[in-house]
């Protein structure tokens, strides 16, 4: 019997190895695909088909744009579509600053408060305030009805930190001493060095909390009334949850879609800017969850 090739000092796999493997990541990427492939599928797909089919449609006859016509006509849709981007880019921003500044703070040696603001995080983590508590403080603060209330109650999370920290605490000493030597502030020695060093580890946790801001539904359920502020994700929500006949008097389109293809219309507007954003952050992603989680 003839060697197997060697790889990197192990045997390479033989064909039936491979071929499992193979299979297995085929069944995986069709359980991912599939899908998000039905949903767009049954948003284009015509009224007729999507009766016939008594629901989702995988592969539609034809391509009908009823739904994203009826959805961005009556502007309900694209009003909650940019307070959703308002949230979510200047929550992000936001929480990254804030997060940032935390975490550096707390890996800085020479900080006399960094073990006790560290265990601070770390209770946070394990111990929540609850609803009701959370929901007192955005009312005694002015917050109740505003999109703040969507930002600032979710601005700091303990996990974030410690990532960042981990991060921080991983870049020489030699670089922050010997700025430190040349008279630089610590302003500076976070700004000029210490973050143009973290952009892998910032677009993982960037990613974290953008994803956090932009699926969340629950916030604006409790702190907003006004339907006008609603993001995205509530909208969505009240598509798929209540009885449409709301929605789509909202929309007000001469020719209305069934149920099931606004639900998917609105579904697949929610999902494309993650989707979007995802590939520019995808090849930061590895290296930044590895870099601030493992030291060596």
């Amino acid at each position: 019997m003839r060697a197997r090739t060697l790889v990197h000092g192990q045997a390479a796999p033989g064909p039936p190895e491979r071929l499992i493997k193979g299979v297995v990541f085929a069944v995986l990427s069709a359980a991912v695909v599939i899908p998000f492939l039905t949903v767009f599928s049954t948003s284009v797909a015509p009224t007729e088909q999507i009766s016939d089919a008594g629901g989702l449609v995988l592969f539609p006859r034809g391509l009908d744009l009823t739904a994203y016509e009826a959805i961005f006509s009556g502007g309900v849709v694209t009003r909650a579509l940019a307070v959703s981007v308002f949230v979510t880019g200047v929550g992000t921003a936001l929480s990254l600053f804030v997060s940032c500044l935390l975490a550096y703070a707390i890996s800085r040696k020479h900080f006399v408060l960094g073990r006790p603001v560290l265990l601070v995080v770390l209770i946070g983590m394990l111990f929540s305030p609850g609803i009701i508590p959370v929901y007192l403080v955005v009312k005694q603060t002015g917050l109740l009805d505003s999109l703040w209330a969507l930002i600032i109650p979710t601005m700091v999370s303990g996990f974030n930190v410690i990532v960042l920290r981990s991060f921080f605490q991983g870049i020489p000493d030699e670089l922050t001493e010997s700025a430190t030597i040349d008279g630089a502030s610590e302003w500076e020695i976070f700004s000029r060095i210490v973050m143009p060093l973290s952009k892998a580890v910032l677009a993982v946790i960037g990613l974290f909390y953008a994803v956090g801001y932009w699926n969340s539904f629950f916030s604006a359920l409790l702190y907003i009334d006004d339907a006008t502020k609603w993001p995205m994700q509530l909208v969505l929500r009240t598509y798929v949850v209540n009885d449409a006949a709301m929605g789509q008097a909202d929309i007000g389109s001469e020719r209305m879609p069934p149920q099931t293809s606004l639900q998917m219309a609105i579904l697949v507007v929610s999902m494309v800017p993650i989707l979007i954003i995802y590939p520019f952050l995808q090849r930061h992603f590895a290296k930044g969850v590895l870099t601030g989680a493992v030291k060596g």
